[in-house]
Formats: structure tokens, sequence, C-alpha cells
């Protein structure tokens, strides 16, 4: 199966490429972040002004016009397809349990204010101890577990406001 990306440009802009059609370009690198570019018979100079290689996203100026892009490759378009996604759009005020387990410690009380990412429980299963974390900065509604406590799969856990 080839490789395919996805395209967002200005973010409202979609192309789809594949690597057969990347691979196709005449580019010639001028400097680790300037590029001349020859598609067909068009000339394009394209410099990388900024970049966040982790969120595949950047600043490309292209014959003098600067563009947003984010890029998203093939495990990117699987997970769009699946209906998921891995982006902070989605707001999780839920926290259930991932497995069934025993609770080791919980670290957190109802008020408290949490960032994402912060320690809220342990969950021992399997013989093995599960940290779940803060999915995103908020306060805690409620805690539904003590420590001691063993818990199923799915059940709830923390709400967060």
């Amino acid at each position: 199966m080839e490789k395919r990306y996805k395209v967002k440009v200005n973010g409202s802009l979609e192309f789809e490429f594949t690597q057969k059609q990347i691979d196709a370009l005449d580019s010639n690198e001028i400097s680790p972040s300037q590029y001349h570019i020859l598609n067909g018979p068009r000339s394009f100079k394209g410099e990388i002004v900024q970049s966040n290689f982790l969120k595949k996203q950047y600043s490309a100026r292209i014959n003098s016009n600067i563009y947003e892009v984010k890029i998203s490759n093939d495990l990117d378009l699987l997970i769009e397809e699946m209906g998921l996604s891995l982006g902070t759009a989605a707001i999780v005020n839920d926290i259930k349990a991932p497995m069934p387990g025993l609770i080791l410690d919980v670290s957190i009380k109802q008020g408290d204010e949490v960032k994402e990412g912060d320690y809220l429980l342990v969950l021992e299963a399997m013989k093995m101890e599960n940290t779940l974390t803060a999915p995103r900065d908020g306060v805690v509604k409620s805690v539904t577990v003590k420590k001691g406590e063993t818990v199923d799969k799915n059940q709830l856990l923390i709400e967060m406001e």
C-alpha cells in the first residue's frame, strides 16, 4: 500500500498526495529551510519559516506568500477514518477505568484544580501499576472511588467540570 498524505493549507484548502506524486517533484535544497521546486513547467521558491515537527504544522513561504500547512500521514488518516481523534478538540469529562483492577492511590479530591498530565490515581491491574493522568486542565467535580476499592472496566472513576 502506497503512503499517502493529506495537506491542509490555511485551515481550509485540502490536498491529498501519494508518495509517488511527492517523489515526482523536482526539488533542490538551497539551505536546510529553503528549496527550489519544479512541478512540470512551474518553478517555486519555498522556505520553511516556522515548524512544529511534533504537531506536523509548518509556516511556509512560497514565492513571497506565507501559508500555514498541516500535514497528516497514513496513521493520522486512518485514525480520522475510524472516527477517532488524537487532538484536544473533544473535551473529556469522565475518566473511566481502562481495565478491571484495584485502586492503590487517589491523589486528588473533589474541587481540586488539575493540569493536563497531573497524576490522578494509581490502578493496579494484572500485577502492574497504571497511573491515570488528567486528560486536560480542569476542576475535579467528583471522585467516585477510594483507595483499596476494586473497579470494573469502564467504571466511572472521576468526573471533571
